[in-house]
Protein backbone atom coordinates (compact mmCIF):
# COMPACT_ATOMS: atom_id res chain seq x y z
CA UNK A 1 0.00 0.00 0.00
CA UNK A 2 1.64 3.20 -1.17
CA UNK A 3 0.43 6.57 0.06
CA UNK A 4 2.98 8.93 -1.54
CA UNK A 5 1.12 8.81 -4.82
CA UNK A 6 2.00 10.93 -7.84
CA UNK A 7 -0.99 9.53 -9.71
CA UNK A 8 -3.54 8.35 -7.14
CA UNK A 9 -6.04 5.72 -8.27
CA UNK A 10 -9.43 6.93 -9.46
CA UNK A 11 -11.16 5.33 -6.46
CA UNK A 12 -9.35 7.76 -4.15
CA UNK A 13 -12.21 10.21 -4.76
CA UNK A 14 -14.91 7.77 -3.67
CA UNK A 15 -16.89 8.62 -0.51
CA UNK A 16 -19.65 6.74 1.27
CA UNK A 17 -23.18 8.06 1.79
CA UNK A 18 -23.30 9.00 5.47
CA UNK A 19 -27.07 9.48 5.53
CA UNK A 20 -27.64 6.01 4.11
CA UNK A 21 -25.31 4.53 6.75
CA UNK A 22 -27.17 6.40 9.49
CA UNK A 23 -30.54 5.15 8.22
CA UNK A 24 -29.38 1.55 8.31
CA UNK A 25 -27.98 1.97 11.82
CA UNK A 26 -31.30 3.37 13.01
CA UNK A 27 -33.34 0.67 11.26
CA UNK A 28 -31.26 -2.17 12.69
CA UNK A 29 -31.40 -0.44 16.09
CA UNK A 30 -35.18 -0.74 16.05
CA UNK A 31 -34.90 -4.55 16.10
CA UNK A 32 -35.01 -5.40 19.79
CA UNK A 33 -35.37 -1.67 20.47
CA UNK A 34 -35.49 -0.41 24.06
CA UNK A 35 -36.92 2.71 25.66
CA UNK A 36 -34.27 5.41 25.52
CA UNK A 37 -32.93 4.44 22.11
CA UNK A 38 -30.87 1.33 22.70
CA UNK A 39 -31.55 -2.29 21.79
CA UNK A 40 -31.37 -5.80 23.23
CA UNK A 41 -30.35 -8.55 20.83
CA UNK A 42 -28.64 -11.17 22.94
CA UNK A 43 -26.96 -13.82 20.82
CA UNK A 44 -29.29 -16.37 19.21
CA UNK A 45 -32.47 -14.93 20.69
CA UNK A 46 -35.49 -14.22 18.51
CA UNK A 47 -34.43 -10.57 18.28
CA UNK A 48 -30.96 -11.61 17.11
CA UNK A 49 -32.60 -13.76 14.45
CA UNK A 50 -34.68 -10.80 13.27
CA UNK A 51 -31.59 -8.57 13.14
CA UNK A 52 -29.76 -11.22 11.14
CA UNK A 53 -32.66 -11.48 8.69
CA UNK A 54 -32.56 -7.72 8.08
CA UNK A 55 -28.80 -7.55 7.50
CA UNK A 56 -28.80 -10.64 5.27
CA UNK A 57 -31.62 -9.09 3.21
CA UNK A 58 -29.47 -5.99 2.70
CA UNK A 59 -26.51 -8.17 1.71
CA UNK A 60 -28.59 -9.95 -0.91
CA UNK A 61 -30.02 -6.69 -2.22
CA UNK A 62 -26.43 -5.65 -2.92
CA UNK A 63 -25.87 -8.76 -5.03
CA UNK A 64 -23.56 -10.41 -2.52
CA UNK A 65 -23.14 -14.17 -2.14
CA UNK A 66 -24.14 -15.05 1.43
CA UNK A 67 -22.62 -17.99 3.29
CA UNK A 68 -23.58 -19.15 6.79
CA UNK A 69 -21.26 -21.47 8.68
CA UNK A 70 -21.86 -24.15 11.29
CA UNK A 71 -21.90 -21.72 14.25
CA UNK A 72 -23.95 -19.04 12.50
CA UNK A 73 -21.23 -16.68 11.31
CA UNK A 74 -22.49 -14.89 8.19
CA UNK A 75 -20.14 -13.82 5.38
CA UNK A 76 -21.27 -12.02 2.22
CA UNK A 77 -18.94 -11.51 -0.74
CA UNK A 78 -18.88 -9.20 -3.75
CA UNK A 79 -16.72 -10.61 -6.59
CA UNK A 80 -13.55 -8.84 -7.70
CA UNK A 81 -11.78 -8.82 -11.04
CA UNK A 82 -10.03 -12.05 -10.05
CA UNK A 83 -11.00 -15.02 -7.88
CA UNK A 84 -8.59 -14.33 -5.01
CA UNK A 85 -8.88 -14.32 -1.23
CA UNK A 86 -11.16 -11.42 -0.28
CA UNK A 87 -10.52 -8.37 1.81
CA UNK A 88 -12.93 -8.70 4.72
CA UNK A 89 -14.75 -6.08 6.77
CA UNK A 90 -17.14 -6.76 9.61
CA UNK A 91 -17.91 -7.05 13.29
CA UNK A 92 -21.04 -8.28 15.11
CA UNK A 93 -24.72 -7.42 15.50
CA UNK A 94 -25.49 -9.13 18.84
CA UNK A 95 -25.72 -6.81 21.84
CA UNK A 96 -25.68 -6.88 25.62
CA UNK A 97 -29.04 -6.79 27.42
CA UNK A 98 -29.09 -2.98 27.56
CA UNK A 99 -26.99 -2.18 24.50
CA UNK A 100 -26.69 0.72 22.11
CA UNK A 101 -27.15 0.76 18.35
CA UNK A 102 -23.52 1.41 17.33
CA UNK A 103 -21.40 -1.24 19.08
CA UNK A 104 -20.55 -3.86 16.44
CA UNK A 105 -23.37 -2.77 14.15
CA UNK A 106 -21.29 0.11 12.79
CA UNK A 107 -18.55 -2.20 11.53
CA UNK A 108 -21.00 -4.44 9.70
CA UNK A 109 -23.16 -1.70 8.22
CA UNK A 110 -20.17 0.45 7.25
CA UNK A 111 -18.91 -2.62 5.41
CA UNK A 112 -22.19 -2.77 3.49
CA UNK A 113 -21.89 0.96 2.80
CA UNK A 114 -18.42 0.36 1.33
CA UNK A 115 -19.92 -2.37 -0.88
CA UNK A 116 -22.76 -0.13 -2.06
CA UNK A 117 -20.34 2.73 -2.76
CA UNK A 118 -18.08 0.47 -4.83
CA UNK A 119 -21.03 -1.05 -6.72
CA UNK A 120 -22.23 2.43 -7.64
CA UNK A 121 -18.83 3.43 -9.04
CA UNK A 122 -16.83 2.49 -12.13
CA UNK A 123 -14.27 0.63 -10.01
CA UNK A 124 -14.14 -3.14 -9.60
CA UNK A 125 -11.41 -4.14 -7.12
CA UNK A 126 -8.87 -6.81 -8.03
CA UNK A 127 -9.87 -8.88 -5.02
CA UNK A 128 -13.37 -9.67 -3.80
CA UNK A 129 -14.72 -7.65 -0.89
CA UNK A 130 -16.57 -9.41 1.91
CA UNK A 131 -18.55 -8.34 4.96
CA UNK A 132 -18.97 -10.66 7.93
CA UNK A 133 -20.89 -10.60 11.17
CA UNK A 134 -19.69 -13.06 13.76
CA UNK A 135 -21.93 -14.85 16.24
CA UNK A 136 -21.96 -14.12 19.98
CA UNK A 137 -19.20 -11.51 20.05
CA UNK A 138 -20.48 -10.04 23.29
CA UNK A 139 -20.44 -13.28 25.26
CA UNK A 140 -23.35 -11.84 27.23
CA UNK A 141 -25.41 -15.02 26.77
CA UNK A 142 -22.90 -17.70 25.76
CA UNK A 143 -19.32 -17.60 27.11
CA UNK A 144 -16.69 -16.90 25.99
CA UNK A 145 -17.04 -13.61 24.18
CA UNK A 146 -16.01 -13.57 20.51
CA UNK A 147 -17.13 -17.19 20.29
CA UNK A 148 -18.06 -17.03 16.61
CA UNK A 149 -14.77 -15.56 15.44
CA UNK A 150 -12.86 -17.97 17.68
CA UNK A 151 -14.46 -20.85 15.81
CA UNK A 152 -13.99 -19.09 12.45
CA UNK A 153 -10.20 -18.96 12.90
CA UNK A 154 -9.96 -22.51 14.26
CA UNK A 155 -9.22 -21.60 17.88
CA UNK A 156 -12.36 -23.38 19.12
CA UNK A 157 -14.09 -26.46 17.74
CA UNK A 158 -17.55 -25.91 16.31
CA UNK A 159 -18.76 -28.98 18.24
CA UNK A 160 -17.63 -27.37 21.49
CA UNK A 161 -19.38 -24.12 20.58
CA UNK A 162 -22.62 -25.88 19.67
CA UNK A 163 -22.68 -27.62 23.06
CA UNK A 164 -22.08 -24.40 25.02
CA UNK A 165 -24.84 -23.68 27.54
CA UNK A 166 -26.05 -20.11 28.04
CA UNK A 167 -26.70 -18.18 31.24
CA UNK A 168 -30.39 -19.04 30.78
CA UNK A 169 -29.73 -22.77 30.39
CA UNK A 170 -30.15 -22.99 26.60
CA UNK A 171 -27.80 -24.95 24.32
CA UNK A 172 -26.06 -22.92 21.60
CA UNK A 173 -26.79 -25.38 18.81
CA UNK A 174 -30.47 -25.62 19.69
CA UNK A 175 -30.89 -21.85 19.78
CA UNK A 176 -28.97 -21.43 16.52
CA UNK A 177 -31.27 -23.91 14.82
CA UNK A 178 -34.36 -22.25 16.30
CA UNK A 179 -33.56 -18.92 14.63
CA UNK A 180 -32.69 -20.59 11.31
CA UNK A 181 -28.96 -19.89 11.22
CA UNK A 182 -27.45 -23.37 11.47
CA UNK A 183 -25.42 -23.09 8.28
CA UNK A 184 -23.36 -25.60 6.33
CA UNK A 185 -20.23 -23.62 5.46
CA UNK A 186 -17.24 -25.25 7.19
CA UNK A 187 -15.25 -23.97 10.13
CA UNK A 188 -12.50 -22.83 10.22
CA UNK A 189 -13.62 -20.39 7.54
CA UNK A 190 -11.85 -19.04 4.48
CA UNK A 191 -8.79 -16.99 5.43
CA UNK A 192 -9.17 -13.50 3.99
CA UNK A 193 -6.32 -11.54 2.44
CA UNK A 194 -6.82 -8.97 5.21
CA UNK A 195 -9.42 -7.92 7.76
CA UNK A 196 -10.32 -4.36 8.76
CA UNK A 197 -12.94 -3.50 11.38
CA UNK A 198 -14.51 -0.11 12.03
CA UNK A 199 -15.78 0.28 15.60
CA UNK A 200 -16.82 2.91 18.08
CA UNK A 201 -14.13 3.49 20.69
CA UNK A 202 -16.44 2.67 23.63
CA UNK A 203 -14.29 4.92 25.81
CA UNK A 204 -13.56 8.62 26.40
CA UNK A 205 -10.07 9.06 24.90
CA UNK A 206 -10.89 10.30 21.38
CA UNK A 207 -13.57 12.72 22.53
CA UNK A 208 -11.32 13.98 25.32
CA UNK A 209 -8.53 14.67 22.83
CA UNK A 210 -10.97 16.10 20.26
CA UNK A 211 -9.62 13.55 17.78
CA UNK A 212 -11.56 12.12 14.84
CA UNK A 213 -9.92 8.76 14.21
CA UNK A 214 -8.37 6.23 16.56
CA UNK A 215 -5.59 4.29 14.85
CA UNK A 216 -5.79 1.02 16.74
CA UNK A 217 -2.41 -0.58 17.34
CA UNK A 218 -3.67 -3.72 19.07
CA UNK A 219 -5.99 -5.18 21.69
CA UNK A 220 -5.33 -5.61 25.38
CA UNK A 221 -4.92 -9.09 26.76
CA UNK A 222 -7.94 -10.20 28.77
CA UNK A 223 -8.16 -12.46 31.80
CA UNK A 224 -11.63 -13.27 33.17
CA UNK A 225 -11.79 -15.38 36.31
CA UNK A 226 -14.68 -16.56 38.46
CA UNK A 227 -13.83 -17.06 42.12
CA UNK A 228 -16.00 -19.16 44.44
CA UNK A 229 -15.38 -18.45 48.12
CA UNK A 230 -16.76 -21.01 50.55
CA UNK A 231 -16.99 -20.23 54.27
CA UNK A 232 -19.47 -20.77 57.08
CA UNK A 233 -22.94 -19.34 57.38
CA UNK A 234 -23.60 -17.87 60.82
CA UNK A 235 -25.89 -15.58 62.80
CA UNK A 236 -25.00 -11.93 62.24
CA UNK A 237 -25.68 -10.97 65.83
CA UNK A 238 -24.33 -13.85 67.88
CA UNK A 239 -21.11 -14.78 66.04
CA UNK A 240 -18.06 -12.82 67.26
CA UNK A 241 -16.01 -11.19 64.52
CA UNK A 242 -12.94 -13.20 65.51
CA UNK A 243 -14.80 -16.48 64.96
CA UNK A 244 -16.21 -15.78 61.50
CA UNK A 245 -15.32 -17.40 58.17
CA UNK A 246 -17.01 -14.77 56.05
CA UNK A 247 -16.96 -15.05 52.22
CA UNK A 248 -18.57 -11.60 51.93
CA UNK A 249 -15.63 -9.98 53.70
CA UNK A 250 -13.11 -11.98 51.65
CA UNK A 251 -14.84 -10.95 48.40
CA UNK A 252 -14.64 -7.32 49.48
CA UNK A 253 -10.93 -7.64 50.28
CA UNK A 254 -10.28 -9.18 46.85
CA UNK A 255 -12.17 -6.34 45.17
CA UNK A 256 -10.06 -3.77 47.03
CA UNK A 257 -6.87 -5.72 46.25
CA UNK A 258 -7.41 -5.76 42.47
CA UNK A 259 -8.26 -2.05 42.48
CA UNK A 260 -5.02 -1.24 44.30
CA UNK A 261 -3.10 -3.64 42.05
CA UNK A 262 -4.22 -1.76 38.94
CA UNK A 263 -3.26 1.59 40.46
CA UNK A 264 0.11 0.23 41.59
CA UNK A 265 0.90 -1.27 38.17
CA UNK A 266 -0.22 1.92 36.43
CA UNK A 267 -1.68 2.46 32.96
CA UNK A 268 -2.59 0.49 30.89
CA UNK A 269 -3.38 -2.07 33.59
CA UNK A 270 -7.06 -2.18 34.50
CA UNK A 271 -8.91 -4.43 36.93
CA UNK A 272 -12.62 -4.84 37.56
CA UNK A 273 -14.84 -6.84 39.87
CA UNK A 274 -18.04 -6.99 37.85
CA UNK A 275 -20.20 -9.37 39.90
CA UNK A 276 -20.45 -10.49 43.52
CA UNK A 277 -23.22 -12.94 44.46
CA UNK A 278 -23.63 -13.86 48.11
CA UNK A 279 -25.54 -16.85 49.48
CA UNK A 280 -27.94 -16.86 51.24
CA UNK A 281 -27.86 -13.06 50.65
CA UNK A 282 -29.76 -12.12 53.83
CA UNK A 283 -29.28 -8.99 55.90
CA UNK A 284 -28.81 -10.81 59.22
CA UNK A 285 -26.77 -13.82 58.09
CA UNK A 286 -23.04 -14.17 57.52
CA UNK A 287 -22.84 -15.58 54.00
CA UNK A 288 -21.88 -19.19 53.43
CA UNK A 289 -20.48 -18.51 49.97
CA UNK A 290 -19.63 -15.77 47.50
CA UNK A 291 -19.18 -16.05 43.74
CA UNK A 292 -17.38 -13.14 42.10
CA UNK A 293 -15.68 -12.25 38.84
CA UNK A 294 -12.34 -10.52 38.28
CA UNK A 295 -11.47 -8.93 34.91
CA UNK A 296 -7.78 -8.10 34.40
CA UNK A 297 -6.48 -6.45 31.21
CA UNK A 298 -3.11 -5.24 29.95
CA UNK A 299 -1.38 -4.70 26.61
CA UNK A 300 1.73 -6.52 27.92
CA UNK A 301 1.41 -10.30 28.33
CA UNK A 302 4.21 -10.45 30.91
CA UNK A 303 2.58 -7.79 33.08
CA UNK A 304 -0.86 -9.38 32.72
CA UNK A 305 0.57 -12.72 33.85
CA UNK A 306 2.18 -10.97 36.83
CA UNK A 307 -1.19 -9.47 37.79
CA UNK A 308 -2.78 -12.92 37.63
CA UNK A 309 0.00 -14.34 39.77
CA UNK A 310 -0.36 -11.63 42.40
CA UNK A 311 -4.11 -12.20 42.56
CA UNK A 312 -3.56 -15.93 43.02
CA UNK A 313 -1.06 -15.29 45.82
CA UNK A 314 -3.40 -12.86 47.59
CA UNK A 315 -6.29 -15.34 47.39
CA UNK A 316 -4.11 -18.03 48.95
CA UNK A 317 -3.08 -15.69 51.77
CA UNK A 318 -6.55 -14.45 52.64
CA UNK A 319 -8.14 -17.90 52.42
CA UNK A 320 -5.72 -19.14 55.08
CA UNK A 321 -6.15 -16.01 57.17
CA UNK A 322 -9.97 -16.17 57.17
CA UNK A 323 -10.46 -19.94 57.15
CA UNK A 324 -12.28 -20.09 53.82
CA UNK A 325 -11.62 -21.97 50.60
CA UNK A 326 -11.32 -20.27 47.20
CA UNK A 327 -11.66 -22.07 43.88
CA UNK A 328 -10.98 -20.40 40.55
CA UNK A 329 -12.37 -21.01 37.06
CA UNK A 330 -11.02 -19.23 33.98
CA UNK A 331 -13.91 -17.79 31.97
CA UNK A 332 -11.74 -16.30 29.21
CA UNK A 333 -8.03 -15.76 28.58
CA UNK A 334 -6.73 -13.97 25.50
CA UNK A 335 -3.17 -12.76 25.06
CA UNK A 336 -2.57 -9.18 23.86
CA UNK A 337 -2.72 -8.73 20.08
CA UNK A 338 -0.66 -6.38 17.92
CA UNK A 339 -2.24 -5.43 14.62
CA UNK A 340 -0.35 -5.59 11.34
CA UNK A 341 1.91 -2.50 11.13
CA UNK A 342 1.13 -1.98 7.43
CA UNK A 343 -2.61 -1.90 8.10
CA UNK A 344 -2.10 0.39 11.09
CA UNK A 345 0.01 2.74 8.96
CA UNK A 346 -2.60 2.68 6.18
CA UNK A 347 -5.40 3.66 8.57
CA UNK A 348 -3.32 6.56 9.85
CA UNK A 349 -2.23 7.70 6.37
CA UNK A 350 -5.74 7.65 4.90
CA UNK A 351 -7.23 9.44 7.89
CA UNK A 352 -4.64 12.19 7.63
CA UNK A 353 -5.07 12.27 3.85
CA UNK A 354 -8.75 13.07 4.43
CA UNK A 355 -7.82 15.90 6.79
CA UNK A 356 -8.80 14.01 9.94
CA UNK A 357 -6.95 14.17 13.25
CA UNK A 358 -5.59 10.86 14.51
CA UNK A 359 -4.39 9.18 17.68
CA UNK A 360 -2.62 5.83 17.95
CA UNK A 361 -4.13 3.77 20.74
CA UNK A 362 -4.75 0.20 21.93
CA UNK A 363 -8.25 -1.16 22.29
CA UNK A 364 -9.36 -1.71 25.85
CA UNK A 365 -12.22 -3.96 24.75
CA UNK A 366 -12.05 -7.27 22.93
CA UNK A 367 -13.07 -7.43 19.26
CA UNK A 368 -13.43 -9.99 16.49
CA UNK A 369 -10.42 -8.34 14.83
CA UNK A 370 -8.12 -9.76 17.48
CA UNK A 371 -9.24 -13.26 16.52
CA UNK A 372 -8.82 -12.63 12.79
CA UNK A 373 -5.32 -11.33 13.56
CA UNK A 374 -4.36 -14.93 14.35
CA UNK A 375 -4.73 -15.89 10.68
CA UNK A 376 -4.40 -12.74 8.57
CA UNK A 377 -3.25 -9.12 8.45
CA UNK A 378 -5.73 -7.19 10.56
CA UNK A 379 -6.44 -3.72 11.84
CA UNK A 380 -9.14 -1.48 13.28
CA UNK A 381 -10.46 2.04 12.93
CA UNK A 382 -11.98 3.77 15.98
CA UNK A 383 -14.40 6.69 16.00
CA UNK A 384 -15.40 8.68 19.09
CA UNK A 385 -18.08 7.65 21.56
CA UNK A 386 -19.96 10.60 23.05
CA UNK A 387 -19.21 10.69 26.77
CA UNK A 388 -17.19 7.50 26.40
CA UNK A 389 -20.42 5.57 26.99
CA UNK A 390 -21.09 2.13 25.54
CA UNK A 391 -23.05 -1.01 26.49
CA UNK A 392 -25.77 1.45 27.42
CA UNK A 393 -28.96 2.65 25.75
CA UNK A 394 -27.50 6.18 25.60
CA UNK A 395 -24.49 5.01 23.53
CA UNK A 396 -24.03 7.55 20.73
CA UNK A 397 -21.62 8.44 17.95
CA UNK A 398 -22.23 11.45 15.71
CA UNK A 399 -23.10 10.96 12.05
CA UNK A 400 -20.05 12.99 11.10
CA UNK A 401 -17.82 10.54 12.95
CA UNK A 402 -19.44 7.37 11.57
CA UNK A 403 -19.08 8.86 8.08
CA UNK A 404 -15.43 9.75 8.65
CA UNK A 405 -14.66 6.27 9.92
CA UNK A 406 -16.44 4.59 7.01
CA UNK A 407 -14.53 6.74 4.49
CA UNK A 408 -11.21 5.74 6.05
CA UNK A 409 -12.33 2.10 5.99
CA UNK A 410 -13.29 2.45 2.32
CA UNK A 411 -9.86 3.66 1.21
CA UNK A 412 -7.87 1.21 3.34
CA UNK A 413 -9.92 -1.70 2.04
CA UNK A 414 -9.70 -0.62 -1.59
CA UNK A 415 -5.91 -0.36 -1.38
CA UNK A 416 -5.70 -3.83 0.18
CA UNK A 417 -7.99 -5.16 -2.52
CA UNK A 418 -5.56 -4.07 -5.26
CA UNK A 419 -2.72 -6.17 -3.84
CA UNK A 420 -1.73 -9.31 -5.72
Amino acid sequence: MSHDEKDPPAYRDLRIDGRRLSRRLQELGEVGGLDGGGCARLALTEADGQGRDLVVAWMRELGMEVRIDTVGNVTATLPGREDLAPVMMGSHIDTVQTGGIFDGNLGVLAGLEVIETVRGSDHTPLRPLSVAFFSDEEGARFAPDMLGSLVYVGAMLSEEALDTVSIDGARYGDELEAIGYMGSAPCPGEVPHAYVELHIEQGPVLEGKETSIGVVTGVQGISWQQLTISGQSAHAGTTPMSMRHDPGYVAAEIAVFVRKLALRFGSPQVATVGTIDLHPNLVNVVASSAVMTVDLRNTDEEVLSKAESELEHFCHQISEQEGVSISTVSLARFEPVEFDPRVVDAVEAHAKGQGLSTCRMPSGAGHDAQMLARVTRSGMVFVPSVGGISHNVTEFTKDEDTTNGANVLLQVVLDLAEEN
